[in-house]
């Protein structure tokens, strides 16, 4: 994915974002969902000038034509595409069912360059879609191979996750903005985020020697998003990281990572049971109070979840209670990436035989 200069881009992006009010500035940093694939009620959707949206299963229709005209619909004002988002893990986790390249059940055991192959194709794939972030590499090193996170993982160890996790992400950059998940990684923390939120007593050390390690070489190869999980390292912060601002913190200014900050779906947090997380709107404006560039909501949600979620954010900053500086930091940063993949100067292409070997 090529493109202007990114210190271009961000002085163009602070540039529209000054220009922006406060619900302005709170509505392009939220990606909503709805379901459906009729295009009219997807582009009537996205007339509240959303940040982005997410595909799910549900979104996508029979073919890829048709998804086509279905990704154009979202797009509003073609000066500034929202940013259009699909979990593409391949294999376990794949919302294009015509994606038949390799994936992590089998690139696990498999040569790297095997790895760099199928998610060149895959991010092809998925950007000829008109789809243009994939929430596809999933850089989490499982302890157990009882984990529901085990067969989507890329590695089995740090080092064999650190090397399939780069060569991911830097295919990937060709065509789409890649992401790291489930940052700080599932493999520590025992149990299923979706259900509830899994936690670990593991120190801060022990965790930079072992699952520390993919994600930093993801962000070394280049990934522009990573996406906070819903796990409590609780030596680190007994909140969950998606919540904490410690562990955004360690993302920026110990990993380097300089990319979009995204929450996992904070209506994960509403599963969990938890009454500390029971309002939605509440958990948004606490993710990008902690650091969150990006605050993404699925499960639970409804037409309006969305809109409110940002009217919520913007009445933060107004009561004081969010700082302007960080959601101006936050729509500065997703406006960037909007910008970055609207002049992207890269063109897909599907070879026939990639999936092969």
């Amino acid at each position: 994915m090529q493109a202007a200069e990114p210190g271009e881009l961000r002085q163009q992006a602070a540039a529209l974002v000054a220009d922006m009010s406060t619900a302005e500035q709170a509505s392009s940093i939220v990606m909503g969902h709805i379901g459906g694939t009729d295009p009219a009620a997807l582009r009537a959707y996205m007339q509240s000038e959303l940040g982005g949206f997410i595909l799910m299963g549900g979104n996508i229709p029979a073919t890829e034509e048709e998804l086509r005209t279905l990704t154009a619909a979202l797009t509003v004002d073609p000066s500034l595409p929202p940013l259009i988002a699909v979990d593409q893990e391949g294999g376990i986790v794949s919302r294009l069912p015509w994606d038949t390249f390799p994936a992590s059940t089998t690139l696990k055991s498999r040569p790297v360059a095997e790895t760099s192959a199928a998610f060149a194709a895959r991010g092809a794939l998925v950007a000829r879609a008109g789809i243009t972030v994939d929430f596809g590499t999933v850089a989490d090193v499982p302890a157990d191979r009882g984990s529901f996170i085990f067969g989507r993982a890329l590695g089995i160890d740090p080092k064999n996750a650190a090397d399939r996790t780069a060569a991911a992400t830097t295919a990937q950059e060709h065509f789409v903005a890649s992401t790291l998940k489930h940052f700080p990684g599932h493999g520590a923390a025992p149990g299923d985020s979706h259900h509830a939120i899994p936690s670990t007593g593991m120190t801060k050390a022990a965790w930079r020697e072992a699952d520390a390690v993919p994600f930093a070489a993801g962000i070394d190869a280049g990934a522009s998003v990573l996406m906070y999980g819903h796990l409590a390292y609780t030596a680190v912060d007994s909140r969950p990281a998606s919540l904490s601002a410690e562990w955004h913190r360690i993302a920026r200014e110990e990993l380097g990572f300089d990319g979009v900050a995204v929450t996992d779906d904070l209506g994960m947090l509403l599963s969990s049971g938890d009454p500390a997380y029971a309002d939605p709107v509440a958990n948004g404006v606490a993710a990008v109070a902690a650091g969150n560039d990006l605050v993404l909501m699925i499960a639970g949600s409804t037409a309006q979840t969305a809109t409110d979620m940002a009217a919520g954010i913007a009445a933060a900053v107004d009561a004081g209670t969010l700082p302007a500086e960080r959601l101006e930091d936050a729509a500065t940063r997703v406006l960037t990436l909007r910008l970055q993949l609207a002049a992207a100067s890269s063109s897909w292409a599907v070879c026939g035989d990639c999936g092969a070997g």
